[in-house]
């Protein structure tokens, strides 16, 4: 049987433009056994799905440095125990290189260690032990704490990059500013005199001035100075554009890369020939040379290049925060002892230590112990949350106060420090469709630069007769003010921004689409119980009928509720406990979803359900109308309890609203959007908490089922909607809107349904994901209005004439910086949501009910 279709990211090197992007998706989706693959410029990685029956990591990693750009890899040696011959140097090498995202490994025998090349992030430390220990019996590695963490080594490559460019900027400073100084200064000093031009005075050998021997020497004898201080530039800077450029002319593709390697060559070389014309004596190939040009180019824009990398890795501040949480060790609790490990060896049933101050290394439970835990970095939540025994807590949380032992309950990439960072990461790495437009300008932006060069070099020469050098220099030019990189760069820059700085406040994107989409929304739809409501609903009122007494009432309906997951049925039988009432199990159970239960509880059939189920089921309640409605008037839902076909009970139960609630309703409205409320609650109670939290329209007694129809009404009335919940049951009225937000307190389906993931489960997460939303798109829109408008206006400025080409590199350089530099403001922003005064009479609209 073939496997399935597996995905894996590559750390792309190299990348500099959304040229490169294209040529990067190309050389991978022509690879065979590549199902698909995805490039975001901003956090430079590839998503690539393949099948491993066909294709190979290593194989997927050789085409895209065959296509001319690097994969960032890391290396680390694992001393490895128990090998005895040969055959365990196969085992051991077999078992790692099986690993994804293991590259290479080779096995030494003599000094016991496996060198593993593998790609970061695709695997950790841990794995690679494991797969040791699973190559048979007596294998092991030993433990070392100081190992390099996945993600250093990929932060390591990129400052390698950047150390790189730092570099060439040095190496072509120091030879450009001398060139640049004394090129000026001569052409300044030979401009000074009246009469003749420079050409006419050296070509008819009337060297004009006080001094002829140094006009002559100006003249003559300083262009190759300036040929011997612009070759190391040419030469080591400009290889890795002149490189760049050759591959990707191999692979049938063009970039920026090919605009400056052409620009600076052609101004390089042109004065090479010129020079060679003074020394023989022709001048009909022109009279000045240019290579202070071609280095000024290549020194600008290099230095554009290290200023943009910079910029780039600090749009990836979030993930490195969130990285950064993680504790490297735990405090393990083995036979009464306290023993430190590295995290990685934690596994799930282990008894850790937490002590006052120290992170909590994993998600677990805990066992013994009372504290307060700050959860402020991974919900945004300020307030420190109580934990004691049976509490869950989360890992990379700070434990305030007092000694906790927990047991762990889920580690490594299974914990909801690593969803959250692998969900941001998967925004990051996703394109909004707004980048389409982007995309399509950049798939033809230097070809039609090329186009535009030559026209400007024929125009110039041809029409124009300024002559060749002239008209070179003009091309040369165009060929450099162009930027596609800035085009690249307008929108993953800002989501990659927007996404991390959602991160940073507990609100999730799962895509960059969902993060574009949720600027758009006109109405947002809640769910009540366990969204705007605490979801604990308690008993607050027991009505005993027809000689019944309470006690028995709550006992028998509890019983009858045991086998139910709906929050009122727990809420009742968790009444019943607290009043010390023996609760048996049912002998029969059968439930209907969101409407009652029926059981068979001591020989006795029991209904236990809203109005509307019991009425349902053949039931008069005509004499009971008044009892229930002072319930409901009161925000409290009624739930009735048949015995035997006679009514015995009416339980109110009721669930306050959340802390925020109020404040999210106040704040949403205040940002234009229409909130409506979805709930199975009987119209009156709807209505009574909808007062409370400053709602005006109410869809009440909606079935679960029911709840995904509702969307569709609001959606056909023309508008974009926005559905919020955190049950089961709300997971088709999720994918039905337009943007669907999950309460990360819900269930995992709900989650898994949605768009937006609020952590905290605080309400407010709402307005704020809405807020960041519309900041993140203006900035895209601002990046891309820059990055067309500075190549509309400056390529025809560059075609007129009207730039040099020196400027026009410096131009070229700053598009980039500027659009990255833009982006970065959104992580100081402020994302505030503040109370909105509300009218003091809320008039509620018609409810939609049986």
């Amino acid at each position: 049987m073939a496997e399935a279709i597996k995905q894996i990211e590559l750390p792309i090197t190299g990348m500099t433009c959304a040229s490169c992007v294209r040529n990067v998706e190309r050389a991978l989706t022509k690879t065979e056994g590549v199902d698909g693959a995805t490039v975001n410029l901003a956090t430079e990685r590839a998503s690539v799905q393949f099948d491993p029956q066909t294709v190979s990591v290593p194989q997927i990693v050789e085409r895209v440095k065959n296509a001319g750009y690097g994969v960032a890899t890391a290396s680390i040696e694992l001393p490895i125990t128990g090998m005895t011959c040969a055959s365990c140097v196969r085992n051991v090498e077999r078992a790692i290189g099986k690993q994804p995202g293991v590259l290479e490994v080779a096995v030494n025998l003599a000094t016991e260690k496996a060198t593993v090349q593998y790609l970061p992030n695709a695997i950790r430390r841990g794995d690679l032990i494991k797969a040791v220990e699973g190559a048979g019996s007596g294998y092991g590695v030993v433990d070392l704490s100081t190992a390099e963490a996945p993600e250093d080594a990929e932060r390591a490559a990129r400052q390698a990059e950047i150390d790189r460019q730092r570099r060439m900027v040095l190496i072509g400073a120091a030879f450009t500013i001398p060139l640049f100084i004394l090129s000026m200064g001569r052409d300044l000093y030979m401009a000074s005199f009246a009469g003749n031009s420079m050409a006419e005075m050296m070509l008819s050998g009337e060297m004009a001035g006080p001094n002829p021997v140094l006009n002559r020497l100006l003249w003559s004898g300083w262009p190759f100075v300036f040929l011997l201080l612009a070759t190391p530039v040419q030469l080591i800077v400009g290889r890795q554009y002149t490189v760049g450029a050759w591959k990707a002319a191999r692979n049938g593709t063009t970039g920026m890369d090919t605009l400056i390697a052409l620009g600076s060559w052609a101004a390089y070389l042109y004065s090479i020939v010129v020079l060679i014309g003074m020394v023989v004596g022709y001048s009909a190939v022109g009279a000045h040379v240019y290579f202070e040009t071609a280095a000024v180019i290549l020194t600008l824009i290099t230095l554009g290049k290290l200023l943009e990398v910079r910029a780039k890795g600090r749009t990836s501040e979030a993930i490195k925060k969130l990285l950064g949480l993680a504790p490297k060790t735990a405090t393990l609790l083995r036979d009464g002892d306290e023993v430190e490990v590295a995290i990685d060896d934690v596994v799930a049933g282990d008894h850790l230590i937490v002590r006052p101050g120290e992170r909590i290394p994993v998600d677990g439970l805990v066992v013994t112990g009372r504290s307060s835990v700050d959860e402020s970095m991974l919900t945004g939540e300020s307030l420190p949350v109580n934990k004691e025994t049976g509490s869950e807590v989360i890992g990379a949380t700070i434990n305030k106060q007092g000694r906790l032992v927990i047991e762990a309950r889920r580690v490594g990439a299974e914990t909801a420090l690593a969803q959250i960072v692998r969900l941001v990461e998967q925004a990051q790495g996703s394109k909004a469709p707004i980048q389409r437009v982007a995309d399509q300008v950049s798939g033809v932006f230097v070809p039609i630069v090329l186009v535009l060069a030559a026209l400007t070099f024929l125009g110039w020469l041809l029409i124009g007769q300024v002559g060749f050098t002239a008209a070179l220099v003009n091309a040369v030019a165009v060929l450099v003010i162009a930027c596609p990189c800035a085009l690249g760069l307008a929108t993953p820059t800002a989501i990659m921004v927007g996404t991390g700085r959602g991160a940073e406040m507990g609100v999730l994107f799962k895509n960059s689409e969902a993060l574009e989409s949720a600027k758009r929304v006109q109405v947002v739809a809640l769910d009540k119980t366990g969204t705007i409501t605490r979801g604990e609903p308690s008993v607050t009122d027991i009505v005993a009928l027809h000689g019944w007494n309470e006690a028995e009432v709550l006992r028998l309906t509890a019983i009858a509720e045991r086998g139910s997951e709906h929050p009122l049925g727990q809420a009742v039988v968790a009444a019943a406990l607290e009043r010390n009432l023996t609760l048996t199990q049912p002998e029969a159970f059968e439930a209907e979803s969101g409407r009652g239960v029926r059981a068979t509880v001591e020989g006795r059939t029991i209904l236990v359900g809203s109005p509307r189920f019991i009425r349902e089921q053949g039931h008069d309640l005509t004499a009971y109308i008044g009892q229930i409605e002072v319930l409901q008037g009161r925000a409290r839902t009624a739930v009735l309890t048949v015995i035997d076909s006679v009514l015995v009970g009416i339980l109110g139960i009721a669930d306050t609203v959340k802390d925020g609630s109020r404040e999210a309703v106040a704040a949403l409205r205040a940002q234009g959007l229409e909130v409506v409320m979805i709930t199975g609650d009987n119209e009156k109670t709807a209505q009574a908490i909808a007062r409370e939290v400053g709602i005006t329209r109410v869809l009440a007694d909606v079935l679960p089922d029911q709840k995904a129809e509702m969307v569709k009404r609001l959606q056909s009335e023309g508008r974009r909607v926005a559905m919020v919940g955190d049950g089961i049951n709300d997971a088709p009225a999720l994918a039905q809107a337009d943007v669907g937000s999950a309460i990360g307190t819900g269930t995992d389906i709900a989650i898994e349904a949605s768009d937006v993931t609020l952590v905290s489960g605080d309400l407010r997460g709402v307005a704020r994901a809405v807020s960041l939303s519309r900041a993140t798109m203006r900035t895209i829109y601002q990046n891309l209005f820059w990055a067309f408008i500075y190549n509309i206006i400056l390529i025809p400025v560059a075609m007129a004439g009207a730039l040099i080409p020196m400027l026009a590199a410096a131009a070229m350089a700053f598009s980039s910086i500027f659009v990255v530099s833009n982006s970065l403001r959104l992580r100081g922003r402020k994302i505030e949501v503040e109370p909105v005064a509300q009218p003091a009479a809320l008039k509620p609209a018609n409810a939609v009910g049986d």
